[in-house]
């Protein structure tokens, strides 16, 4: 029988309700002119704890800052670039503006939608669409991803870390390539041990199930650090190091130790590589919405610009925060150059 873990259950609660809660709240804006802002989610939607949610936070903000509704949509599991393509068009006919789509998966659907809808203003996150309606919001993952191999490389004391990839596309691999450059230029004798939920599919990042087993496994191999760049999968593997003494998780995109539904194994999580997807979304909302001057083209949130770091909550790593820094620094500066891909 497959188990269940806790995670999956309060991510599938949490689901539904938003899910209960955009349907009951938009139906009177279709066929309006100026319906207010359109987010498409990946895989997982809002309440995985991760990257979707961060992403919600600016769409809270930009709602309550900017008095206006929107309506949210969620791809599913199976979904295929036509079904994704029909979601970003009922927005864009239902007349939201901006619609934003959340997560690489939607580059084809927002590709297409982007070149039918040349007066609605689009933005892809962690993708790039050349389009002169289009805002592709991305961020330097590899170089907070390197800070938080820097912590690994300090806290680890068994030499052997673990890094879990929700899958293993390009964008994947830019976290885990940061974070073993930083890891390995910190401490040499540490070795990484590279998982993917699901090859070659977005669907690793619904599969708290899977990111809890692939996490015990490497806890039962001696891994003591384990950073999750894996969506709602990652839940799953923080809850594994919670269960095990003496380890620790590395959170990702938000600052998870803050997540009310990670709070009880909030004390394992060493720190979080947070990047601001929220302050991205919320930026390119302000420019169509209040600016009236949509962003477009490439907007690159990095270190310089304050679009990744590493979080100090808890004071797990204050310690060790002097080096982070000089390593933030180095960077910053150009002295390190940060890898941007996984080297096997």
């Amino acid at each position: 029988m497959r188990r269940v873990s806790t995670i999956a259950v309060a991510g599938i609660a949490t689901a539904a309700l938003a899910l209960s809660v955009t349907a009951c709240g938009s139906s009177s804006e279709e066929g309006s002119k100026d319906a207010g802002i359109g987010l498409a989610y990946d895989v997982g939607g809002r309440g995985d704890h991760s990257f979707n949610d961060s992403a919600a936070k600016g769409y809270d903000k930009a709602l309550k800052d900017f008095d206006v509704k929107g309506k949210e949509l969620t791809a599913k599991d199976g979904d295929t670039d036509a079904d994704r393509y029909d979601k970003l068009a009922s927005l864009a006919e239902a007349g939201y503006n901006p619609v934003i789509g959340v997560g690489y998966a939607w580059t084809p659907s927002l590709t297409k939608a982007a070149k039918k809808y040349k007066d609605t203003d689009f933005a892809i996150v962690d993708s790039v669409v050349d389009a002169k309606n289009v805002a592709s919001l991305v961020s330097a993952e590899h170089e907070g991803s390197y800070l938080a191999g820097v912590a690994a490389g300090l806290k680890t004391k068994s030499d052997k870390v673990g890094f879990i990839g929700g899958t293993d596309s390009a964008l994947i691999k830019k976290f885990a390539g940061g974070f073993q450059q930083g890891l390995k230029e910190t401490n040499p004798k540490a070795s990484l041990d590279v998982q993917w939920v699901q090859v070659g599919s977005p669907k690793g990042f619904g599969m708290p199930d899977r990111g809890k087993d692939i996490a015990e496994g490497m806890l039962s191999n001696k891994v003591d650090v384990i950073f999750s760049a894996a969506g709602g999968s990652g839940a799953g593997a923080i809850e594994a190091t919670a269960g095990k003494k003496g380890t620790w998780s590395i959170g990702v995109d938000g600052d998870q130790y803050y997540d009310k539904g990670l709070a009880q194994y909030k004390n394992t999580i060493l720190t979080s590589m947070i990047k601001t997807v929220d302050g991205s979304v919320y930026d390119f909302i302000q420019s169509v919405v209040k600016d009236k001057k949509p962003e477009s083209g490439v907007q690159t949130y990095d270190l310089k610009r304050g679009g990744v770091s590493l979080s100090y909550s808890g004071g797990f790593i204050n310690d060790i925060k002097p080096k982070i820094e000089a390593a933030k620094k180095k960077i910053i500066d150009g002295q390190i150059k940060v890898q941007d891909t996984y080297k096997d």
